[in-house]
């Protein structure tokens, strides 16, 4: 129970810390974000005298306040779920990115479950046919894939099935003429508009988890309490099954886990460049127009996202691997 309190401090400490950093950059960013607001509210037309007002809508605390009142006011608005009004996007933040996040999540999941399947079938296989053709070749189409930047092959397949041979759709992430809904053409429509988003991570992505695999399934082929399982006459599929593969997995849960949360940081680039309207697309698009509340919110969000994706790796751990069950020797990573 002191493990579990000591991680969550931990958690909660470091949140605390991002979003007292988001304020921070959003007081004292070059450039001034509060006075270029004014300015463009100015620009509109709105009378000075009101113009105070809307900045304290936008930014959630009154610019005129002592530093320590706008930060009290800050951290009491964000606990509230209140970061403040979009400056060039209709609608508060937290509703801009509440409606986005769900499409970033499903992007980071199927990826990351697409990814990890294909990589560990057949790291497993590489690992049992060690030295083989197929072992060699995999390796260096692993090799040769991992260096290859994600948003390079998304420029690539965007650029060959979107526009030249327009197999799929260059942008969005569901027809907008279907009605919401759990029905087939609607679901058909959302998997359709994934799929060149999807290639872009998991053809780059799955070498790297199949190597891990080779690696680790390697390692424990050579351990005695598989010999004695050979010798007791256990089948090779229950030794493939039982003993090596569920072994294997065990150092690469934390990166799973992990690889979920760091995407929804890397789904910046990729959801700019299939126009894809999520956490990262708005994200991308407050930066470029300095729209500072947003900016601050995506990185909230995302960096919660982080975090929580290290402290239930932290937590459940121990529950599929019981040799690191000691306190102090519990930490994922």
């Amino acid at each position: 129970m002191r493990w579990f309190a000591k991680r969550i401090g931990q958690a909660i400490f470091t949140l605390w810390a991002v979003v007292t950093i988001s304020f921070a950059l959003i007081r004292f960013l070059p450039g001034g974000p509060l006075v270029y607001l004014k300015v463009q509210l100015k620009k509109q037309g709105i009378p000075e005298s009101t113009i105070d007002n809307y900045v304290e809508n936008y930014v959630s605390f009154q610019s005129d306040d002592p530093l320590w009142i706008q930060y009290i006011d800050y951290m009491t608005s964000v606990l509230q779920g209140d970061l403040g009004q979009a400056l060039f996007q209709d609608g508060a933040v937290f509703d801009i990115l509440a409606q986005a996040l769900p499409w970033t999540i499903f992007l980071a999941g199927i990826a990351t479950f697409v990814t990890t399947v294909i990589g560990i079938a057949i790291g497993g296989f590489m690992a049992y046919t060690e030295g083989s053709k197929f072992d060699s070749g995999i390796t260096l189409f692993s090799t040769i894939a991992g260096g290859i930047p994600y948003y390079v092959l998304a420029l690539a397949l965007v650029y060959l099935f979107g526009y030249r041979w327009q197999m799929f759709p260059t942008g969005g992430q569901v027809d907008p003429s279907l009605t919401a809904g759990f029905t087939w053409p609607y679901v058909k429509s959302v998997l359709y508009h994934a799929v060149l988003p999807l290639l872009s991570t998991t053809l780059v992505g799955w070498g790297g988890v199949a190597l891990s695999m080779r690696g680790n399934s390697i390692s424990i082929l050579g351990e005695d309490y598989i010999r004695v399982a050979r010798l007791r006459g256990l089948s090779r599929q229950r030794i493939a099954l039982r003993y090596v593969s569920r072994n294997a997995m065990l150092p690469m849960y934390t990166g799973i886990l992990l690889s979920i949360a760091f995407m929804l940081g890397g789904s910046v680039v990729l959801e700019q460049i299939f126009t894809y309207p999520g956490v990262g697309f708005y994200l991308f698009k407050a930066v470029v127009s300095s729209d500072y509340p947003l900016m601050m919110g995506g990185l909230i969000m995302i960096s919660t996202a982080v975090i929580l994706g290290v402290l239930v790796a932290d937590l459940t751990y121990s529950k599929i691997d019981p040799r690191t069950s000691g306190e102090g020797q519990r930490e994922s990573y």
